[in-house]
């Protein structure tokens, strides 16, 4: 089989001939049919944080393919069933995060692509327990970036509890970002977007939001401040100055999402513990979703509630899509058809 891998973090990825995987016990193997390119895989890849992956190793957590193998003991998967493989790989299951809902926050959890090999290949082996299944309605190529991009930005949405009514600023508009300006729409907010490019406005426009804000041009703090501040701010991009900024956009009692993750040596936000306290602003992170929310998604797709914006790639235009995506050449996602 084909794969993309990482073999150093200096050097472009290169495209290997490798056995097809078998499943070990409680695993799958997926025949590989589409995988989102998301800016983790670029970190990755780079060694950009500071727990780095070991070369060598395959990225990929937007993988969506078809079960190709089973292992011994798995039960709740079978051959032929279409699966999603995200980030999150694997879980201990038994933690007070697990067992409370929050199993990303899991001290012992695997991820696709960082820790254990992902999907940038034609077959990938992954926990049969932590694979989603796809509904019929949505078609591989779109289920691929909403199993990272797509449940990354409905938790960020969720843990905010907006509201109806309320005023949602979406710092970033791109893979992840296109995504949150509907998240946010669905549950009845007003969406400002914010972003450095007027091509991903219009894209945020036609996808739903009420005002735009080119960061380039036009200082966002000062413009969402003329609308009345935002009682939410999702920070997308990956930049601390961003992050700062949707802080200062928001209004008395807002909420800062930070989901965005800039690479290492990039700099802290400075956050202001006067505005902070005196103005009762929450300061909440986000990391991707739960298998439950991951199948929310997926079901607010098939019901025709979403649009996926995404370009095909080939696998072996791995190192060339990176760079469009880090030159920012791509209205939203990437995906490899395998």
């Amino acid at each position: 089989m084909r794969a993309a891998v990482v073999t150093g973090f200096e050097s472009p990825l290169v495209i290997e001939e490798r056995p097809v995987p078998e499943p070990g016990a409680g695993q799958v193997v997926v025949r590989m049919e589409a995988c989102g390119l998301c800016h983790t895989d670029i970190h990755a890849a780079h060694g950009d944080w500071p727990v780095k992956p070991t070369p060598p190793f395959v990225p990929g957590h937007e993988g969506v393919g078809v079960v190709s193998a089973v292992g011994p003991g798995v039960t709740q998967r079978a051959v032929g069933d279409r699966v999603a493989i995200a980030w999150l790989g694997h879980a201990c299951g038994h933690c007070d995060h697990c067992v409370s809902g929050w199993e990303t926050l899991c001290e012992q959890q695997q991820n696709s692509g960082y820790s254990v090999d992902g999907a940038f290949a034609e077959y990938a082996v992954a926990d049969a327990a932590y694979v989603v299944p796809v509904p019929d309605g949505v078609s591989s190529f779109d289920a691929a970036p909403l199993t990272c991009a797509g449940v990354t930005t409905y938790k960020a949405i969720k843990v905010a509890r907006v509201v109806p009514g309320e005023r949602v600023a979406v710092f970033g508009v791109g893979g992840l970002g296109h995504l949150a300006v509907q998240y946010a729409r669905l549950v009845g907010a007003e969406v400002i977007a914010v972003d450095l490019t007027d091509e991903k406005l219009r894209l945020a426009r036609q996808l739903g939001a009420d005002h735009t804000v080119n960061a380039g041009t036009t200082d966002p703090v000062q413009a969402i401040a003329d609308l009345g501040g935002a009682d939410v701010a999702i920070a997308l991009a990956v930049t601390p100055r961003a992050f700062e900024q949707a802080f200062a956009a928001l209004r008395r009692g807002g909420r800062l999402v930070c989901v965005a993750l800039p690479p290492e040596g990039d700099g802290p936000m400075h956050l202001p513990i006067f505005d902070t306290v005196l103005k009762g602003i929450s300061v909440i992170g986000s990391i991707v979703g739960t298998r439950q929310d991951l199948a929310e998604v997926f079901r607010l797709h098939a019901l025709g509630r979403t649009r996926v914006i995404a370009e095909a790639r080939k696998l072996e235009q791995v190192n060339e899509a990176i760079g469009d995506v880090l030159h920012a050449r791509t209205a939203a996602r990437l995906v490899f058809e395998l």
